[in-house]
């Protein structure tokens, strides 16, 4: 058992920060104020193959395993939650569901796009009716002829508007539930399909994030993905490797806000003394950096059974659940030290601890990941 790095993950590592560092960082508050998703970045993630993760290298992709995935998720998060989660979002749900389910058909004209950035990839299971209970979707596809039609609105999608792809579940027959539920690839400018943007966002602000319409799209057979009613068991398997990059973008946030707290610990003074000479402020640091640790072992276990092609859902919901959480304890600690300054935009904790919010719910809440962990203990028994 190791638990360093080899060469190669090192150099993925390094490559990801220096990146994350000089093209990330230093816009990051203002495309937060804007509520911008910075276009101009994805050519330049996707030269570095950071958006081919999941994609094989015959269609383009860096083809790279989940331990280097979370690694990318973790540095780029560093710099700034939002586009951690577009680099998460992008290679773990619609790029992912395609490279895995779509037929060699769709991955010939999708994939290649999707690995180099020319095209976003979206997912769609989200509706305004139906979050964790994500088999009552309401959003229909029915049989005409040869084709399909689709209809109903999905939320709080991410990528929706900007997204070149959307790979969209929808129910051919709602008293099947779960086993009612197919996958389609539906292109953006398909006739029915249209998008609007959601602002507001507490967090994540340069992230795109969308809701979805779908009235009367007609789709040929062969955007199906995967097998008919297949959809919701091919997607509760994506959605536990997107959970391995969601506990990655919450620990590389609260490595920021950790590295945060330290320089400003030593920097700043009361009573004539550096707060970090103070053993509240000490308990504070040693804790989050304790936890934080932890999470990044929880991690790369989960990466690791994953990348061995063993049962991980059980770890990955640990990860998922630890890492959110003690991330957003560490992005807590760093606005407490901060005191004042902490609480408005001129530091980057203020940023840090709305961007962190997100990771408790996106791809399966706490509650959730504790209730897959409590029933695989239970099964065991």
């Amino acid at each position: 058992m190791t638990f360093d790095l080899d060469a190669t993950h090192r150099a993925i590592r390094d490559t990801a920060r220096a990146f994350s560092r000089e093209e990330i960082a230093p816009h990051a508050k203002a495309w937060d104020e804007e509520e911008r998703f910075p276009q101009e970045l994805i050519p330049k993630l996707g030269e570095l193959g950071f958006l081919g993760i999941n994609i094989g290298a015959d269609y383009g992709g860096s083809e790279l395993d989940t331990l280097a995935y979370a690694i990318i998720v973790e540095e780029v998060s560093r710099a700034d939650g939002a586009m951690g989660l577009t680099v998460a979002s992008h290679n773990g749900l619609g790029s992912c569901h395609l490279a895995r389910f779509g037929s060699d058909a769709l991955k010939d004209r999708y994939l290649p796009k999707l690995a180099t950035g020319e095209w976003l990839g979206a997912w769609a299971l989200t509706e305004p009716g139906s979050g964790s209970d994500s088999a009552a979707l309401r959003t229909r596809a029915r049989r005409d002829g040869d084709r399909w039609v689709l209809d109903g609105s999905k939320n709080f999608i991410t990528q929706g508007t900007v997204g070149g792809i959307c790979v969209v579940l929808a129910s051919s027959d709602l008293a099947k539930r779960h086993h009612g539920i197919s996958a389609f690839a539906v292109e953006r400018g398909t006739p029915g399909f249209s998008a609007r943007k959601l602002t507001g966002k507490m967090g994540c602000r340069a992230s795109d994030t969308a809701e979805l319409h779908l009235e009367n799209v007609s789709l040929e057979a062969g955007q199906l993905v995967g097998r008919e009613g297949s959809g919701f068991t091919d997607a509760m398997s994506i959605l536990d490797k997107g959970r391995i990059s969601i506990a990655a973008m919450a620990l590389g946030l609260g490595e920021a806000a950790l590295e945060a707290a330290l320089a400003y610990a030593k920097e700043r003074r009361q009573f004539g003394r550096p707060l970090g000479d103070f053993q509240a402020i000490q308990w504070m640091l040693a804790d989050s950096r304790t936890e934080l640790d932890a999470a990044r072992l929880l991690i790369w276990r989960a990466a690791a059974l994953a990348d061995a092609d063993k049962p991980f859902g059980q770890e990955a919901a640990m990860a998922k659940l630890f890492a959110s959480e003690a991330g957003s304890r560490a992005c807590d600690r760093a606005l407490q030290i901060h005191g004042g300054y902490g609480y408005i935009n001129e530091f980057p904790v203020e940023r840090h601890n709305r961007d962190i919010r997100v990771t408790r719910i996106g791809e399966g809440t706490s509650e959730v990941q504790r209730l897959v962990i409590a029933r695989n203990l239970l099964r065991d028994e």
